[in-house]
């Protein structure tokens, strides 16, 4: 009996895990990890320590993407601090605004933030679609791990 309450509640940190990697208040990743450390205290599963250390370290080093791959991607399209600023401020600020000031925020936050540096629009608006870029990118490879996660605990019950 307890071994089904916490297979629910490792499927509920999964899925829980999925959806913050949409919405950033959640830390999607580590919540999906969480998801199958839980698994693992049942008798029906036995992931090995390797499994569990090399799972780990790729939540850490998203984790670590998460914050730096929008702020790369405004800096490689010509972007500065103000637009990395303007990056993080836009991310914050779109969270208030779904479902599209999460995708929307970063964009016009590094915009208005290379706007306010000083910079003219042409530099502004490469480096709103470099921060957005990564953004994306940044979400896509989250939600793809936690969608690998949902995958091996799924087949790691069957």
């Amino acid at each position: 009996m307890i071994d089904i309450l916490f297979i629910v509640f490792s499927f509920l940190l999964l899925v829980a895990g999925l959806i913050g990697c949409i919405l950033p208040v959640l830390p999607g990743t580590p919540l999906s990890y969480a998801g199958l450390l839980v698994l693992q205290l049942t008798n029906a599963v036995s992931f090995s320590t390797c499994q569990l250390v090399v799972w780990l370290l790729c939540v850490i080093v998203l984790q670590i993407l998460d914050y730096v791959t929008p702020l790369l991607g405004s800096k490689y399209s010509g972007g500065t601090v103000y637009g990395n600023r303007g990056c993080v401020a836009g991310t914050i600020l779109g969270l208030f605004f779904m479902p599209w000031g999460i995708l929307a925020g970063p964009f016009i936050g590094a915009v208005l933030g290379e706007l306010l540096g000083g910079s003219d629009m042409q530099v502004a608006l490469r480096a709103g679609i470099g921060s957005f870029i990564g953004f994306v990118l940044g979400t896509l490879l989250k939600v793809l791990v936690c969608l690998y996660f949902i995958y091996e605990g799924i087949v790691a019950l069957v």
